[in-house]
């Protein structure tokens, strides 16, 4: 006997470039949808700001300004959020979730901060709430978090996660640009938002490194608990200098689960030339697993853009389709039964890149060394070269040390009268 299959029906809210995708990327699919999941899968809503007078790319006749209109639709068994922003998002979500709709959201605004309530609210209604879209685009990282790596102890999950950054850096790194100036060509190829602030401050992926740190530490992070430096001091001095120690600069996304507890910040890093991330370039994404049975494992691909983040988003629509035709939906709620301590950035140990002009006189760099061990830093590698007209530049790499007593040494030095700038402090991946 033939099984009977059923349409499911699903309302968009948002209809943006990723919503847009989304419906185009699920019209693309609908003759293999029965095949795929077991059901057809019917787009009976799209929830808009206002509507357009005409709009080609996609049926107008299903567009609405009113959230109502899918609330109050009894036959709407899943929703989709790819509106953004906190609210009225999270208001919207958690009225689907409590009247018994399921949930499809990229919203790492939202989820890096109330993650835990919109999981509780799921799990108490018994309906599935998936995200997977919400921190590298097109990549699949949050499954394989929560399935497919659930046998390991994770440690450490370190990545480039913001594409925008990436490009400028790889600008900077291939052909010498100043920061402004790959800005600027990043904002021109629409690679950057007309306010960057949110990408190059690094609070973009400090939003996905407090998700995925989540999920793979069994411990709830929130944003607030990432600490996030940007890419704006980068100079393309800094980045020969890299290059000539063998690095390349990158801003990583660091989420370490340690005896002492949980570190997890973004911010610029000098990183050997030899690692996998190391080769990362223009505006592709990767995430680096490190797991106790599956030593490491890396996923790269592209972080953003339309089709790559449907891809995800209609992923976990599909998966969510499946379990509502197999009847067991809510499989997959929290996973965060720990509760770590978080560390702060004082505490955790790090190598430092650092350059400084200083008076090219006799005992200058004595005076230097001097201070640096009465701080507990001690020096791995050091250059010296002039820099003008009775000075001198040092350039110096750390060895391991607390972020703290590196801090009190730079403090120290910079009120020295021989010091004229610290010119960058940068972290070295250790």
């Amino acid at each position: 006997m033939e099984k009977e299959i059923k349409s499911i029906k699903i309302a968009i809210m948002g209809a943006g470039t990723v919503g847009g995708g989304v419906y185009k990327l699920l019209q693309m699919r609908r003759n293999d949808m029965c095949q795929r999941v077991g059901t057809d899968i019917e787009i009976a809503k799209i929830l808009v700001k206002s509507i357009p007078e005409t709009r080609k790319d996609v049926d107008a006749s299903l567009l609405t300004e009113n959230f109502e209109d899918i609330i109050n639709d009894d036959s709407i068994q899943m929703v989709v959020e790819v509106m953004g922003g906190i609210e009225p998002a999270r208001t919207f979500i958690l009225r689907c979730l409590n009247s018994g709709k399921s949930v499809v959201s990229a919203n790492k605004d939202l989820i890096a901060v109330h993650g835990r309530e919109l999981l509780d609210a799921a799990e108490e209604n018994h309906v599935d709430f998936m995200f997977e879209a919400s921190c590298a685009g097109g990549i699949p990282i949050i499954r394989p978090l929560k399935q497919c790596l659930i046998a390991n102890e994770i440690t450490e999950i370190m990545g480039i996660v913001n594409g925008t950054t990436n490009y400028i850096l790889t600008k900077m790194a291939q052909e010498g640009m100043e920061f402004d100036e790959a800005l600027a060509k990043a904002t021109e190829l629409g690679y950057a938002e007309a306010d960057p602030t949110a990408d190059v401050e690094g609070l973009d992926a400090g939003r996905k490194m407090a998700i995925m740190g989540s999920i793979g530490f069994h411990s709830r992070i929130t944003f607030d608990d990432v600490y996030t430096e940007g890419i704006t001091h980068i100079t393309s001095k800094d980045i020969k200098y890299a290059k000539d120690m063998d690095c390349v600069i990158k801003l990583l996304g660091i989420a370490r689960n340690t005896a002492s507890g949980v570190e997890v910040r973004v911010h610029p890093t000098l990183i050997n030339k030899e690692h996998p991330l190391a080769s990362v370039n223009d505006v592709f994404n990767a995430v680096f697993v490190h797991g106790d049975a599956v030593d490491d494992t890396m996923f790269y691909g592209r972080g953003a853009g339309e089709m790559p983040t449907a891809s995800a988003v209609v992923g976990d629509v599909l998966e969510v389709a499946r379990n509502i035709v197999s009847n067991c939906l809510g499989m997959f709620g929290c996973t965060c039964y720990r509760e770590l301590p978080i560390k702060q950035i004082g505490d955790i140990e790090s190598k430092y890149f650092v350059r400084m002009i200083v008076r090219d006189c006799a005992g200058v760099l004595g005076n230097v060394a001097s201070i640096l061990g009465n701080n507990h830093v001690s020096i791995e590698k050091i250059i010296q070269k002039p820099a003008g007209c009775d000075t001198a530049e040092i350039v110096a790499i750390t060895d391991v040390v607390q972020e703290k007593n590196f801090k009190a040494a730079m403090q120290t030095l910079n009120d020295m009268s021989f010091v004229q700038e610290i010119s960058s402090m940068i972290r070295v991946y250790a």
